[in-house]
């Protein structure tokens, strides 16, 4: 079985006057805006990393949630947090690290227990294997 979802971008001018839109086919995000000044300033918008960061964080917690149930165990609350790092490299920029934060309330769960399955969502989350870059976790149980 092979799924397939879309996301598309426009965009009109030069890099940093430009204008962009981001949308996706469920319709979460419709003519989003993004541009040089939301990705590189801070400025209000979208960017390409934050958007893969909630990829990320999404893909992830549902792996760890399927890998729980896996060892008998569920969680009654995951939050968790990709933040992508986008750096200047020789040659341009990439997307040089993604560090995940996970809490989570798993009961009768121990940390160790907790951080082997977590490790293991890390490694086959299939957004986790898109990456071409070191991928840190600090999964911890909380009460």
């Amino acid at each position: 079985m092979k799924i397939k979802r879309r996301g598309s971008a426009k965009w009109s001018g030069g890099i940093k006057d430009g204008k962009g839109a981001i949308s996706t086919e469920s319709g979460a995000l419709k003519e989003y805006p993004y541009g040089f000044a939301s990705r590189f300033e801070g400025k209000p918008g979208t960017n390409p990393e934050e958007l893969l960061g909630a990829a990320h964080a999404g893909c992830f917690t549902m792996a760890l949630s399927l890998i729980l149930g896996e060892a008998k165990l569920t969680a009654t609350q995951m939050d968790t947090t990709a933040e992508v790092a986008l750096e200047q490299v020789e040659g341009g920029y990439a997307i040089t690290s993604v560090h995940l934060t996970l809490r989570a309330k798993v009961p009768g769960a121990d940390q160790a227990t907790f951080a082997q399955l977590a490790a293991k969502a890390k490694a086959g989350c299939p957004v986790s294997k898109l990456f071409k870059t070191e991928i840190t976790l600090d999964a911890a149980l909380v009460s």
